[in-house]
């Protein structure tokens, strides 16, 4: 684990220094916002802005390590500080949109503070629950100057929930003699479940599922046109787990590592971080995620399948704590005692349960192991052979086509008039992208950094036009 000390972060102060970069590049941030609002002519620099930001309920915060029940809630001194720190951070970015984790609902005078001066600085708060009334939950925030909310729901999946919010831009950022178009999109705040152990990483997947089967549901039901997407929260995963993938195979991309150009390669898969959890590991964890309009996408189902099987790999493998996990010591576990040189639906559904990913409430549903049995016998003969299981289960591949074309000029141009809205879609550049503190984007957990155990993440989005094709349009 890599630490490094470096800077004093001053409670109430914002946390910032004016020298080094992350002064300069919220600087350059806050020039790129300028202008949102207030003309009828909109110019290619007109930006929205987006924070995510894990901030630590206090109920959770651990004040001593001799003693671990004892929480930095206990001490209302500690957790205002800390707090009106965080306000003082987030009013200083002047985000458009502010997204928080483990918002601290249970305590009125916190949520009233929040809401306040929020309030003052011209937002419009939504707060949401956990389910299990654990105490802490959600909060969104939407700048009124800039963004109108046309509709607010949630979504439960168990004990997390999700915010879904359906804004559109107060002013339009296009404008013609006779009509004019103000850009909606879509804006998920969420907080999937952290992984205790291998089982879960079946549960965060069918969190993640069900929060984009709920946009994809609720866009066909409200028969709305093609428009960006913005997911942000503290996902609980890494960019080598199973739910980065998932939505990579969905066409969404990551914010931060768009703008700094890493790939998913484990030469780039720890070059930033933004989390150091409560076992002292250090990794990255907070995403905003950005789907545009024009984006190729499988089928979620064919998405949500192949994700399964990849876990029902990686578990196999933990199962058997080798060095190395061949494909057909695979396949002989997944036979369990099949007569013959093929797995049966039965010996499928003990191999489930034998690694966790079933059997239990959190787990695959009897409909989940049917379906991905299908998808695995694919010449439908009620068994799956060693071919079909090295095509579906331990290498799968989309068979099904996409289902939207992909058409040329992945990431648009600026907005400048002269299309018609027929024409064209409208969706975002990922322009900037940064983590605070500034050495977290090195990899570096500063031990002095006391604002929370999450580094906030701010993206800059400027609206772009986008060409359709095809059913995209």
């Amino acid at each position: 684990m890599q630490r490094r000390k470096e800077r004093n972060y001053e409670p109430g102060s914002g946390n910032r220094r004016k020298r080094g970069g992350w002064a300069n590049r919220t600087s350059s941030i806050k020039k790129k916002r300028r202008g949102l609002g207030h003309s009828s002519t909109v110019r290619s620099d007109r930006c929205v802005s987006c924070t995510s930001f894990n901030i630590l309920a206090p109920i959770y915060k651990q004040f001593s390590e001799e003693d671990q029940s004892c929480r930095e809630s206990q001490y209302r001194a500690y957790w205002l500080s800390r707090n009106k720190s965080i306000i003082g951070r987030l009013l200083g970015d002047r985000s458009s949109i502010i997204c928080l984790q483990e918002f601290w609902l249970g305590n009125d005078e916190l949520v009233n503070m929040y809401e306040k001066q929020l309030g003052d600085a011209g937002y419009i708060s939504f707060k949401l629950a956990w389910t299990n009334n654990r105490g802490d939950g959600l909060l969104t925030a939407v700048h009124r100057d800039y963004f109108r909310i046309l509709k607010l729901l949630f979504n439960d999946f168990g004990d997390h929930v999700a915010q879904l919010l359906h804004v559109e831009s107060v002013v339009p950022f296009w404008h013609r003699e006779n009509s004019s178009i103000q850009q909606q999109f879509l804006i998920v705040n969420t907080h999937l479940l952290f992984p205790h152990d291998s089982s879960l990483c079946i549960v965060r997947l069918q969190q993640l599922y069900k929060i984009l089967q709920y946009i994809e549901t609720y866009q066909k039901e409200h028969n709305l046109e093609p428009m960006p997407v913005i997911l942000c929260g503290d996902w609980n995963a890494s960019k080598r787990g199973h739910v980065y993938k998932f939505l990579q195979s969905q066409g969404f991309i990551s914010s931060y590592d768009t703008v700094h150009k890493y790939t998913d390669s484990d030469a780039d898969a720890h070059k930033w971080i933004s989390h150091r959890n409560h076992r002292g590991n250090i990794c990255g964890v907070d995403f905003i995620w950005l789907l545009n309009p024009n984006k190729q996408r499988k089928p979620l189902r064919t998405s949500w399948n192949e994700a399964v099987f990849g876990i029902i790999k990686v578990n196999t493998y933990l199962s058997f704590v080798r060095a190395s996990l061949t494909e057909t010591i695979a396949f002989a576990f997944l036979k369990v005692d099949s007569p013959g040189n093929y797995i049966t639906y039965s010996g499928f559904c003990q191999a489930l349960y034998q690694l966790g990913l079933s059997g239990h409430p959190d787990g695959l549903s009897s409909e989940d192991t049917k379906v991905l049995w299908v998808q695995a016998d694919t010449d439908g003969n009620g068994v799956v052979d060693y071919v079909e299981f090295l095509q579906r289960i331990w290498n799968p591949k989309c068979s099904e086509q996409p289902e939207e074309k992909t058409v040329s000029g992945t990431k648009g141009s600026p907005i400048t008039g002269g299309d018609t809205q027929q024409q064209r879609a409208f969706g975002f550049d990922v322009k900037d992208a940064v983590l605070f503190p500034p050495e977290v984007e090195r990899g570096m957990w500063p031990e002095n950094y006391s604002l929370s155990d999450h580094a906030p993440l701010t993206v800059v989005f400027s609206p772009v036009k986008m060409p359709c094709g095809g059913p995209v349009c």
